[in-house]
């Protein structure tokens, strides 16, 4: 048997996954999440890693300036969590809203509960979840 020869291509670790560009998109874009959501600033900062409180001030204002790769890795997942919501909700203010409303699934507390453990675990597990409900297994 006789096999065709792949090409190889050039690699580049020294890149990151997301752009510094594409990074502060994402941050205005977490910051008007977030102002769908209705959250506090201490419930903001919380899911951004514990967020300085000035950090926070300047990124309302949007100036985001750099972005390390934990917070990078926090925003996408909870994009990935809006995103899920968007699929499961037809009307966008019902999945803004659901995010406060507690969940059997969650033993009555609200995904936002669950979220505001701090951890970037807790995020992935109400993106697992979300993806579950949709069927994206």
């Amino acid at each position: 048997m006789r096999f065709a020869t792949i090409q190889s291509t050039q690699a580049s670790p020294q890149l990151p996954a997301i752009t510094d560009e594409e990074a502060a998109a994402l941050g205005r874009t977490i910051v008007n999440l977030f102002r769908a959501w209705a959250l506090s600033d201490g419930e903001a900062r919380t899911l951004l890693g514990d967020m300085a409180p000035r950090t926070w001030a300047r990124w309302k204002l949007g100036d985001i300036g750099r972005i390390d790769r934990d917070l990078r890795a926090r925003m996408a997942i909870l994009m990935g969590i809006h995103k899920a919501l968007r699929y499961l909700f037809a009307e966008p203010a019902r999945g803004y809203a659901w995010i406060r409303k507690p969940n059997e699934a969650f033993a009555g507390q609200s995904a936002l509960d669950i979220m505001m453990r701090g951890e970037i675990t807790d995020l992935l597990d109400l993106r697992f979840y979300l993806d579950a409900e949709r069927g994206a297994w």
